[in-house]
């Protein structure tokens, strides 16, 4: 389970994460209008209007296989009635509903479903759900980009240990790392590898590029296909290492592997670009 918190029109609004599923703080919602009466009394006079329980036993239709339909009906024939009355708890342990549910504790309160919860800021107040949707996809803008930096990082460490060992084991003689300037094997390993997916080595990609960071590496650069190939080539280099094979050797059949690795994943990536 995952907690954000995006802030929309000065209100801090929970988000947490079940299951790849985002669920939005209602009770946060319903502070926009706390003035007037208690968030819990706003969630329960929503909640017993017979628009909403008949949009929330459809949406529970939809994507809940264990929903208790009779039960749902029940509640939809008594709705809208003076008489009727529902909370959150009650509508979720009598139709093992799954779209909306309350917990107590640290980012305690009621949690609805994205689509329950734009749902719900509606009945709120129709600008405040176009600000919510807002900064929602600008979250969710955002959880993309870092997580595709970190699968960059990810991919890049791979394989490294089982790399650097078969250089260290197989390569490297076993002397003082000062001494014998051992380091520059695992250069020279790492930049055969760079110039097959980058066509220049590190220490040339910088020259090349005096506005890069001090700091970063040419692989800070690539893209995720690259970057998947590189990771795959440690490990065909790993062994290739292991059989004797030449640095020659080692560069020709590495360079067959990346081309068809990197063609056959941009391929794929054109053919959803065109779908």
């Amino acid at each position: 389970m995952k907690n954000s918190i995006i802030e929309v029109q000065d209100i801090k609004i929970n988000i947490t994460n079940i299951d790849e599923k985002d669920y939005i703080c209602i009770t946060d919602i319903a502070k926009t209008k706390e003035g007037k009466s208690r968030t819990d009394d706003i969630i329960k006079n929503w909640i017993r209007n017979r628009y909403t329980i008949e949009f929330l036993g459809t949406w529970e239709s939809l994507y809940n296989p264990n929903f208790k339909s009779v039960e749902f009906d029940g509640f939809r024939k008594k709705a809208g009635l003076h008489t009727f009355t529902i909370s959150v708890s009650e509508w979720t342990e009598k139709t093992n509903a799954i779209g909306i549910f309350s917990k107590k504790g640290k980012y305690g309160g009621t949690y609805a479903h994205k689509d329950i919860a734009f749902e719900f800021a509606s009945a709120i107040s129709p600008v405040f759900k176009l600000y919510l949707i807002k900064e929602f996809e600008r979250l969710k803008e955002l959880e993309n980009k870092n997580r595709e930096w970190n699968v960059k990082r990810i991919l890049t460490n791979s394989n490294y240990l089982i790399h650097t060992d078969a250089i260290k084991n197989y390569i490297l003689p076993d002397n003082d790392y000062y001494k014998n300037k051992e380091w520059l094997k695992y250069v020279d390993e790492a930049d055969l590898l760079n110039v097959i997916i980058f066509k220049t080595t590190a220490k040339d990609r910088r020259k090349l590029n005096p506005n890069l960071a001090k700091n970063s590496n040419v692989r800070d650069y690539a893209s995720i296909n690259e970057l998947t190939v590189l990771s795959n080539l440690e490990s065909h280099n790993a062994e290739l290492i292991k059989e004797g094979k030449a640095k020659e050797e080692r560069f020709d059949i590495l360079k067959e592997i990346a081309t068809y690795q990197l063609n056959v994943l941009n391929e794929s990536d054109n053919l959803k670009l065109e779908q």
